[in-house]
């Protein structure tokens, strides 16, 4: 679209059958000193500008600098704007639609619409302007897209690919265009901490030493995502968020096990 001020990431907080609140983050590192992070968390905050959700001006956001000196502890820099939006609720014309459904591939001209100071439009001036009527379909951007990532993980491209429009690369899942890496459909079953999980492994080396990573999602919550069930895993993954093991170590895998709210697995161990 020509504007290369856009945001990272998007951070959705959400709850089943409600609406979504939006956070648009950068992130940004490096190995010097704290004025280093200085300049990245300013460099950092015209990217963030660059994308307005709803009201003009109102669009809450996260930025960080993780400074990583050879020899002092880490340090995480933060800074939050403030903003009394970023919520996506829909409109009577376009209301919020069911997460099931596909995904309409829609363009948008760029461009933020501001308010002027006697309440009538100002020119429009450069970045992201997601308006009221466009917060439903956005949402549904957002929440198809977190599944295509969950889905990927897993490595299961067939379930990735109707989760993603065409411009979004659905083709690269798709049969006959997925890469062999993301191809893999559960190809792989592990339990960890007493919870099934499926999703696919490699192997690879550290200074020599073999370690074989497996990632995946939890069984069930998987089942939903590969048969389009997008809502019924909102509604049981939050459900489960107080359920989840603390442990960060499997002593039957023998390794470490990183499980997060969503589902997702990480998990490492040695190999002979």
């Amino acid at each position: 679209m020509g504007y290369r001020y856009r945001p990272q990431y998007f951070a959705e907080v959400w709850k089943p059958g409600e609406p979504s609140r939006i956070f648009p983050v950068v992130s940004r590192g490096n190995h010097g000193k704290a004025s280093d992070s200085l300049g990245q968390l300013a460099d950092a905050s015209v990217y963030i500008d660059g994308v307005h959700i709803c009201i003009p001006d109102e669009t809450r956001g996260l930025i960080f600098s993780t400074q990583l000196p050879l020899a002092e502890s880490l340090t995480v820099h933060a800074l939050a704007a403030d903003g009394t939006d970023g919520w996506l609720s829909g409109t009577d014309s376009f209301p919020l639609g069911n997460l099931n459904e596909r995904l309409r591939d829609e363009a948008w001209p760029p461009g933020i619409h501001p308010l002027a100071h006697d309440g009538k439009g100002a020119p429009v001036v450069p970045g992201v302007h997601v308006t009221p009527e466009l917060s439903g379909w956005f949402r549904h951007v957002l929440a198809r897209t977190s599944a295509a990532g969950l889905t990927a993980f897993a490595g299961d491209g067939n379930s990735t690919a109707p989760y993603l429009t065409t411009r979004q690369g659905s083709r690269r899942f798709s049969a006959g265009f997925a890469h062999a890496a993301t191809d893999s459909v559960q190809d792989a079953a592990c339990t960890l901490l007493g919870i099934p999980f499926v999703g696919t492994d490699h192997v690879f080396r550290l200074n020599g030493t073999r370690v074989e990573a497996f990632s995946g999602v939890h069984a069930d919550l998987f089942t939903h995502l590969s048969h389009g069930r997008r809502e019924q895993y909102r509604s049981d993954v939050h459900a489960l968020r107080p359920k989840w093991p603390s442990d960060t170590w499997d002593d039957e895998w023998n390794g470490p096990v990183s499980i997060h709210q969503d589902g997702l697995v990480l998990a490492l161990h040695l190999l002979p």
